[in-house]
């Protein structure tokens, strides 16, 4: 009879994951929400270093290899297995995410755990959900695996931990990590969906400036990666710049970083409307910074700070501002237009 059991709980836990495995993870559409108090579960350590691969920022090329995605349930389900599949991630029960934790932890497969944190992930985009797995000590358990050696179960992860960042009581467990997402960004290949992921989660972590001073040390590797990738890559990449260049506090440290000469040729008609929109808030924020007279004449000894790549008035980006005035998007013009008076 215990055999049963343990047998009937262990399909259970399988028949979970073919809840919302296909559903997709969900970005950026949930409004921040406070969540409910209580966390009395001990954190996990935070992620390890992973190795440089081949194809990241640092190594200067891309190409990188990620899983198949194919899912190999086990279709078999019994009584409350049947139950389970008819559920929407809505309606998961505190149960079953006690269960998918513990199937994340204890299993072996690789494939399965990659499974259950794209359900996890799903469930994650309700509030209710959101607030079960903080309690539940799921966020720690769902970050330890930033450092798993499979890419795909990396990205997952960080899918998972985007949708939890849209809890604000969340974010406060999930700030220890940000420095191991900047090393994922560093470390993976460029325009990489690990890449992407991380940028998002980042996005959602900088929303407020609870945390921004967490990333004011990473401004370089964000620039950098700003003139090296694609669009897409690049738009992520600016709603962060965004978030952190609208906090006075921050702006010492962020016009004071090293800055890539390349970035003045984003400014350019075909740059992507939607990266030179961001572009150009960005050097809105920048430029609502007044230094004194002693700090912008320090700023100046150094050639290759984002101070005088943008805003001394030696910079080149004064002779391309006029030129996107005969932009064809009409915002793009207004943006430019607010720039230059």
């Amino acid at each position: 009879m215990g055999d049963d059991n343990v047998i009937a709980r262990l399909g259970s836990m399988k028949a979970l994951l073919g809840i919302v495995a296909g559903a997709g993870a969900s970005y950026g559409i949930y409004k921040l929400v406070a969540g409910r108090a209580g966390d009395g579960v001990k954190r996990r350590k935070s992620a390890k270093s992973v190795t440089i691969q081949p194809g990241s920022l640092m190594a200067k090329v891309s190409g990188f290899k990620v899983v198949s995605k194919s899912d190999n349930l086990d279709p078999s389900a019994e009584t409350e297995s049947s139950d389970i599949h008819s559920k929407s991630a809505a309606s998961l029960e505190p149960r079953h995410l006690s269960m998918l934790l513990s199937l994340l932890q204890s299993s072996p497969n690789s494939e399965e755990r990659r499974n259950v944190l794209v359900t996890l992930g799903n469930a994650a985009a309700f509030t209710v959900n959101q607030d079960l797995l903080r309690e539940f000590g799921g966020l720690h358990i769902i970050a330890g695996f930033l450092s798993d050696p499979s890419s795909e179960i990396r990205v997952q992860t960080l899918n998972a931990l985007n949708n939890l960042s849209m809890n604000i009581r969340n974010q406060e467990q999930l700030k220890i990590y940000i420095p191991s997402v900047m090393q994922l960004i560093e470390m993976s290949p460029v325009n990489s969906d690990l890449q992407l992921a991380a940028l998002r989660l980042l996005t959602n972590l900088s929303v407020t400036d609870n945390h921004q001073h967490l990333m004011k040390n990473s401004i370089t590797l964000l620039l950098s990666l700003l003139v090296v990738s694609n669009a897409v890559l690049q738009i992520q990449v600016l709603k962060v710049l965004v978030n952190l260049s609208s906090n006075p506090d921050l702006m010492d440290d962020i016009v004071q970083a090293q800055a890539p000469a390349s970035l003045i040729l984003l400014f350019d008609g075909c740059t992507s409307t939607s990266v030179l929109l961001r572009l150009l808030f960005f050097v809105g924020n920048l430029r609502a910074w007044r230094p004194s007279a002693q700090v912008a004449e320090a700023l100046r000894t150094r050639q290759d700070s984002l101070y005088c790549v943008l805003l001394d008035n030696s910079s080149q980006v004064h002779r391309k501002l006029p030129l996107l005035l005969s932009h064809p998007d009409e915002e793009v013009k207004t943006q430019v237009a607010r720039l230059l008076t």
